[in-house]
């Protein structure tokens, strides 16, 4: 049985995971960290990473990029491998991260659905097959209470589109004002509002057509499922950063 211990558990994110959990037959959530203590959750729930007791396999992080330094320091200490699923991490604490995977396992990615990390790939085809011909616009869709924008996945798809030219395209978030005519750039555009749980659109467009590849999140618990995938497959891996391309193999 593999040992998971929650960070986040409290919000929706951790309630699903743990949700999840319950019935699988393979993990289970034994304990977690969180400011606040759901009450279906029936293991120990820790104010900070300092407090925990219990041996572990395996963290999943569905929190915020303020867990991060306690959250290595807890892993390191321990060599317990780490799913890091939150978003809106600064450029210096992605590089804290990458540091850290030359010591201990650890598995990141901006989204944890199958659909959506086949959507990457596509874009990656569809930006070499289209070229320059076409303009690329990604529009990202997140409920109310989405705190970082552009979204993780806007960028993952960003940067898929990119790698097709040497990643020497800009990134336009948003456009205001006399901003004159497109450029070269990628635009990423963000809608907030009510409960989307997460949609996704790329856009090419061409001389008088439009190609648009696209996703649509209905439920958390799609990442969920797929972060504790991610976790089962993680637990005992050497050192080393990993992302949805390890567990899915020749998607």
């Amino acid at each position: 049985m593999i040992k998971i211990l929650v960070c986040g558990v409290a919000g929706h994110m951790g309630r699903n995971i743990c949700e999840l959990l319950k019935d699988d037959a393979e993990a289970a959530a034994v304990c977690g960290v969180d400011l606040h203590t759901p009450e279906t959750f029936a293991g120990n729930v820790y104010r900070s990473f300092d407090e925990v007791n219990e041996d572990v396999d395996v963290v999943i992080d569905f929190s915020s990029p303020a867990c991060l330094e306690s959250e290595m320091k807890y892993c390191l200490a321990h060599n317990v491998p780490a799913v890091i699923a939150a978003t809106g991490y600064t450029k210096e604490q992605l590089d804290y991260i990458d540091e850290c995977s030359k010591k201990v396992a650890i598995f990141r990615t901006a989204n944890f659905s199958v659909g959506v990390n086949l959507l990457v790939k596509l874009v990656k085809e569809a930006a070499e097959f289209l070229g320059e011909q076409f303009d690329i616009e990604i529009v990202e869709k997140h409920h109310n209470l989405k705190k970082d924008a552009p979204s993780g996945t806007a960028l993952m798809l960003a940067d898929s589109a990119n790698s097709a030219f040497e990643d020497k395209k800009p990134y336009v978030c948003g456009r205001e004002g006399n901003v004159g005519a497109r450029g070269r750039e990628i635009g990423i555009h963000a809608v907030r509002g009510g409960t989307i749980v997460g949609e996704h659109e790329v856009m090419f467009c061409g001389e008088d057509e439009i190609i648009t590849l696209s996703h649509s999140a209905r439920s958390k618990k799609v990442f969920a499922a797929g972060a504790i995938r991610a976790a089962k497959w993680l637990a005992g891996k050497p050192a080393g950063l990993y992302d949805m391309k390890n567990v899915l193999g020749n998607l």
